[in-house]
């Protein structure tokens, strides 16, 4: 007896289109996440039943891209990272990474937009938490340079008043500047 082939989830499909939406200036909904992703709306309910669920799945997906961005950016090798390890990664990569509207997924849905924040916020704090521990100059220069790559990284997202190409390497060097600072 054969078995009928079987079909790879969309899910994937379905959140990739859905970031598509939102970075091309859409508002995201299950019928319009459905229209994109080329599924019924019962399709797409299958993986995500609600606006919520899709929205939770979107930031995870994102997330998991993050991740793996961040994670690269680590010294390779090291066993021993730290608060400044990690803050230097997120600064490399809030400078250097191309950001748009569809990072902004977990603004998406005013109704949504407290459990959303959250969702992120729970899942960013293991790259920018600053250890109360640490001295008050270096969380104080760990703060300024992880909120200067905020800033960065929301002016492109947003598209308001993004930081030009040409700037971004001075800015990188003096957000690095911030994070070096301290002891290790």
């Amino acid at each position: 007896m054969t078995l009928p082939a079987h079909r790879p989830s969309q899910r994937e499909a379905i959140l990739d289109a859905a970031l598509v939406l939102l970075r091309d200036g859409g508002t995201l909904s299950l019928e319009s996440a459905a229209r994109a992703a080329e599924v019924s709306k019962p399709g797409l309910m299958y993986h995500f039943p609600t606006k919520e669920a899709l929205v939770g799945a979107l930031i995870d997906h994102l997330m998991a891209r993050y991740e793996r961005d961040l994670t690269a950016l680590l010294p390779a090798g090291r066993t021993d990272l730290g608060p400044h390890d990690r803050i230097a990664a997120y600064v490399r990569w809030a400078l250097t990474t191309q950001h748009d509207s569809a990072d902004l997924v977990m603004l998406s849905d005013p109704r949504l937009r407290d459990r959303m924040t959250t969702r992120w916020a729970d899942q960013f704090v293991a790259w920018l938490d600053v250890p109360a521990a640490l001295p008050d100059g270096d969380r104080a220069r760990l703060n300024a340079a992880r909120l200067l790559a905020d800033g960065c990284w929301f002016a492109d997202a947003s598209g308001v008043l993004p930081i030009p190409a040409a700037d971004r390497p001075a800015l990188l060097a003096v957000a690095l500047s911030l994070v070096e600072g301290g002891a290790r």
